[in-house]
């Protein structure tokens, strides 16, 4: 495990080609408005991480709703990327939601890319945890694991959360 700050990053399964990686991060907000932001609202994610997300757009379905597609266009590396998602799950109860990279430029490098997404009240104190939790399978031996994507979504993450504490 490495810490960065307030993320922790956690090196799990890696096979030849399969493989998971997740990051922690503490932030301040309730994990419930966190949850909803990716749930009920994610076109508010290009509103709090400007930099980093220009745009989500609901191609299909309903937000937060399984079998909904949503398109996002990022910033990663300094290139424009865009990714389009299929919801997979969706847990209220558990706060947590998953989506399957369906197009664009990861599956360019990756044969598949599932992003599971939860954020979990702190017992007995203020603010959440919110876990980012990648499955992948690379197109081949070269290409790397997706480590570098770790530290984007934790800075996300944090955007997120600055953003959410400025709305109360």
């Amino acid at each position: 495990m490495a810490e960065t700050g307030e993320a922790t990053t956690k090196e799990m399964r890696k096979t030849s080609l399969l493989g998971e990686v997740e990051v922690e991060v503490d932030i301040k907000a309730p994990a419930a408005k966190f949850y909803h932001v990716y749930a009920g609202r994610p076109d508010h994610v290009a509103k709090a991480t400007s930099r980093k997300v220009q745009a989500c757009d609901l191609l299909e379905g309903e937000w937060g709703l399984v079998g909904s597609i949503v398109n996002w266009n990022y910033v990663y590396g300094g290139k424009a990327k865009v990714a389009k998602e299929s919801i997979e799950l969706v847990e209220p109860e558990k706060k947590l939601i998953k989506f399957r990279v369906i197009e664009g430029d990861v599956l360019a490098v990756y044969k598949s890319f599932l992003i599971t997404i939860q954020a979990t009240p702190k017992e007995g104190g203020v603010g959440s945890v919110v876990k980012w939790h990648l499955e992948y399978e690379r197109s081949d031996e070269n290409v790397p694991h997706p480590d570098n994507f770790l530290p984007f979504l934790a800075e996300m993450t944090k955007e997120i959360d600055e953003h959410l504490l400025s709305e109360e």
